[in-house]
């Protein structure tokens, strides 16, 4: 049975995530610890107590979501002697999961990779004015359906100028987010109930990722990226905007910054990773959303998560 990681991406995240992990293994204790000190914050406390309001900046988010995903792989590492190298055969994260997938297979320092999110958090929250951008999710709608709803709705009807609206995130089972200037995205929103798309509906987030308007935080990102090491990743990364293999750092360095305005390719990722042997994917960190993607686009594989000390013990007892 070959295996694949999976790290999860924003909207994963609640009060309490990790904490479990802490009170049980001095070693996501560690992890933790590394990255407080990494941020000069004491996230750790906002993850375990919340507020909710304050997790949910992207600027916290992102480093928190990383933290508890990195946190239970050492935990699995230290408890139970697991190798990723020998066990597992491919990697990946949905968005910024994948800063957490490339730090469990070592390419990036767990210092850097908290700090990069950071700054990934708040170049993505800066990149348009507030209340000029938005997302929406269509469910029910396919790629190619969404593509031609953003078609039509980037023309604004009254001054026929181009707006910005895109798919965001291919994440399957019928499920596309889109991305963009708010009245494209609401025009976009409309056509698809016009359509028939089961459900359309605006997203509550702070601002427009994954599309052309994040062309700002692209530009910071590379510049962050190009001071970092990354090295050769211990088992090869599915990278989102190519939906297939990388494990150069240059490459790995390239596609990081395309992410950021670039769709989020996941359900050809994981279809990649079924069709290259993976038949068992486990879903490291906060919440279970890529477990139940999982579940819809490969039925036939085994899929599960772990994020509390029950599920890493009955993850090192299924070995």
């Amino acid at each position: 049975m070959a295996l694949a990681f999976l790290f999860p991406g924003q909207g994963s995240q609640a009060p309490g995530m990790g904490r479990d992990l802490a009170a049980a293994f001095p070693a996501a204790r560690e992890v933790f610890e590394e990255v407080d000190e990494a941020l000069r914050q004491n996230l750790s406390r906002l993850m375990f107590e919340g507020p909710a309001e304050e997790l949910t900046l992207t600027a916290n988010a992102q480093p928190a979501l990383m933290a508890v995903s990195v946190a239970a792989l050492r935990v699995l590492e230290r408890e139970g002697g697991f190798d990723l190298a020998a066990r597992v055969a491919l990697v990946a994260g949905h968005s910024l999961g994948e800063y957490s997938a490339l730090t469990a297979a070592r390419a990036f320092d767990l210092a850097d990779a908290a700090r990069l999110l950071r700054l990934r958090g708040e170049a993505m929250q800066q990149a348009t004015p507030p209340g000029t951008g938005a997302m929406a999710a269509l469910l029910g709608a396919e790629l190619d359906q969404a593509r031609a709803i953003c078609a039509r709705a980037a023309e604004d009807p009254e001054t026929g100028a181009r707006e910005v609206v895109e798919a965001a995130n291919d994440n399957g089972g019928g499920q596309v987010v889109i991305s963009g200037h708010k009245a494209a995205v609401e025009r976009a929103v409309e056509i698809a109930r016009a359509e028939g798309v089961r459900r359309a509906m605006l997203l509550p987030v702070s601002a427009p990722f994954h599309c052309a308007l994040m062309a700002p935080a692209a530009e910071a990102m590379a510049e962050a990226l190009a001071q970092v090491t990354i090295r050769v990743p211990l088992v090869p990364v599915v990278a989102n905007v190519t939906a297939a293999k990388a494990t150069d750092p240059a490459e790995i360095r390239e596609l990081l910054v395309r992410q950021v305005t670039g769709t989020v390719r996941w359900r050809e990722s994981v279809q990649a990773m079924a069709a290259m042997g993976c038949d068992r994917f486990v879903e490291l960190g906060a919440g279970k959303v890529l477990t139940g993607l999982t579940k819809r686009l490969v039925p036939e594989a085994a899929a599960s998560a772990v994020g509390t000390p029950a599920e890493v013990e009955a993850f090192l007892k299924s070995l």
